[in-house]
Formats: C-alpha cells, structure tokens, sequence
C-alpha cells in the first residue's frame, strides 16, 4: 500500500464516505475566501484507493499554524477502510507536520471504536447529534419530553414565520447568524463567505430565516444536504426571541421541511460536552454520537483547546459582546479564519 498526494479527491467510493467538509468544493470554497492551502493524500493498493486525507494548512499570528481537516465543519475530510490505511494516512500527516513545522495535526472524524495510535492523542469533546426523521412527524413528537412538545406548539402560537431560499435569503440569513454571534460573544465571517459558500455548493445548501410576528429577523441558519442528510452548519437564535421558543420554531420548521423532501437523517451539528448548546439539542430525542477528534503536537505542544470554554478566552467573550458592529463585523473575519 502507498500514500499519493492529489490534487482533487476524484474517486467515487471515497467521497461517499466523506462528509461535505471533506469534499472538493467546500475544500475549494475555503481556499478561495481565506487562501489556506489544501493538502489532499489518497492510500493505494494495488492501484484502489482505500483511503483519503484532506487537511488545509492554517497560519494565524493569534491561533498559530497547524493542520486541520473538516475546516469550520463538525467532522470529515478522513475516510478509510481499514486501519493499515488509516495509519498511513495519519504517518503522511504526521510527515507534513514536520515539513511545514506546524505546531500540531487536528483531526476530527466519527470512528470513536478505536483509539488512536502511538504519537496521536484523543480529545473527546464535542458531540454531534442525530435525530432519525420518520414519514410522520406525530411519530418524532412523541419521542420529546411533554415540556418539549409544550415549548414547540407554544411556539407555533406566537406568530413565527419562516422562509427557505438561497442567495435569494442571503441578507437575511447573514444578519440572523452574524447578530446572534456576536450576542454570544464570537466571531463570526464576512457576507462574502455565505455567498461564496452558496455559490460553491448549489442545490446542496440552503438558508432558513425565522421571522416573529412583527416581521423582524428572530434567528437562522445554515444547511447542508448530502445523500439523505440534512447537515446543521450554523443555526441560532437572536436573544430577544429565545423565551418565546423561536429556537424550537426553527428546529421544528426544518425538520418538516426535511421530512417533506424525503430525508431520513438531521444532523444537528456538534456541541461542547455539558454546554447549553449539548441541553439544547439533546431535547430532540437525538442518538448523541461522541466525535473522535485526535491530535498529533509537535514537541513541547500543549492540546489545543480553541473554544468558548477555555478560561483564557472569557474576558475576550465579554468585550467582543460588548462592541459596536462596526467593529466586529470586518474585524471578525480576520479572526475566524485562524478558527477553523
């Protein structure tokens, strides 16, 4: 068996078993907005190809320069079937490393029924979240808690709206993520990077917008189709809104929309572990699946740890709330794109 570099994962059988974030075009998109150059392995025996590897190469003053697949994506861009390919693949990342001097490899992928090998480190973190659609919708109500069907009929009652587009719904969709963002105290892109992201992925995306009753913007969100999944990318909720359910509104919406369109799975994206986030999504009856984010560091390396739970970065979270939008706008892409 041996490693090849490419150019562009072309090959069927692997990139059905990869998620979006593996893909060519979103690999693409991310180059194009950011320039982060995009480093592609496919393992070979006798000429099939039994794995792949897709890593963009980040360098950032603040968040350093490392290599990371399933850039801004829940997992993804690490396929193989068997663990010879596997950890080919993971010496070929581990020889980058050491070529570009990157201060570590961050993988994240869903195989959590091994653990790593020798020189890789495990960081369990994040769950994602899969609710099984049904034909039905009745049949997924009766799976939530009594509260959570209240909450969700509460919030049909409260004169929330919702429309699905694409370009058409950018403005919108931007200003609903990008405000709800900053309430949070994150960075978050430019408008050019849902455009091009739009752009790059066609048909397979698609924004939702929650209005309330007065037709002001009360949250939104980004998805992603593949195969018979739908993918959360981003969906939040602005704070005035939250106490009237508008995030349960938007969940909900999506989930008809999804059932109506003949999908079988919801992805809901991944959560911190014990964040309100993991609370929230876990009211949706989902199957929780732990994500196996492993860490190859560079001597003297410390795990990195780039998320809204490290103490390091509470007193940052708290300005960034607390400044005006002319500045967190243009200066949020500037650290995002070190974020990935």
């Amino acid at each position: 068996m041996n490693i090849q570099r490419v150019n562009a994962l072309e090959i069927p059988a692997l990139k059905a078993g990869l998620s979006y974030v593996g893909l060519d075009s979103w690999m693409n998109f991310v180059h194009d907005i950011y320039g982060h150059p995009v480093h592609r392995f496919v393992a070979l025996e006798n000429g099939r190809p039994l794995g792949a590897l897709s890593l963009l190469e980040v360098r950032h003053p603040v968040f350093g320069h490392y290599l990371a697949a399933a850039p801004f994506g829940s997992y993804g861009g690490f396929v193989y079937e068997n663990h010879q390919a596997r950890d080919l693949l993971l010496d070929e990342a581990h020889r980058l490393a050491k070529e570009i001097a990157a201060e570590y490899v961050s993988l994240r992928f869903d195989d959590t029924a091994s653990p790593p090998p020798d020189g890789w480190v495990e960081h369990p973190v994040y769950f994602t979240y899969l609710i099984h659609l049904s034909a039905n919708p009745d049949d997924l109500l009766k799976k939530f808690s009594s509260d959570h069907r209240n909450h969700i009929r509460k919030s049909l009652k409260k004169g929330f709206t919702v429309r699905f587009g694409r370009l058409d719904l950018l403005d919108d969709a931007y200003e609903a993520i990008a405000l709800s963002m900053h309430e949070l105290g994150s960075p978050y892109h430019a408008k050019r990077y849902l455009r091009q992201m739009a752009i790059s992925l066609g048909n397979t995306l698609q924004f939702a917008v929650a209005y309330d009753a007065r037709g002001r913007i009360a949250g939104g969100g980004v998805f992603i189709h593949q195969g018979k999944t739908i993918f959360n990318l981003h969906a939040n909720v602005l704070r005035f809104a939250r106490s009237s359910h508008a995030g349960e509104f938007l969940y909900w919406s999506v989930i008809l929309e999804a059932i109506e369109k003949g999908f079988t799975t919801f992805d809901l994206g991944r959560s911190l572990i014990g964040s309100g986030n993991d609370s929230f999504k876990s009211k949706w009856a989902p199957e929780k699946k732990a994500l196996a984010y492993w860490y190859w560091l560079a001597p003297g390396r410390e795990l990195p740890s780039l998320n809204q739970k490290n103490p390091k970065f509470q007193f940052a979270i708290t300005m960034w709330k607390r400044l005006p939008k002319f500045i967190v706008r243009p200066l949020g892409p500037y650290i995002i794109r070190g974020l990935v």
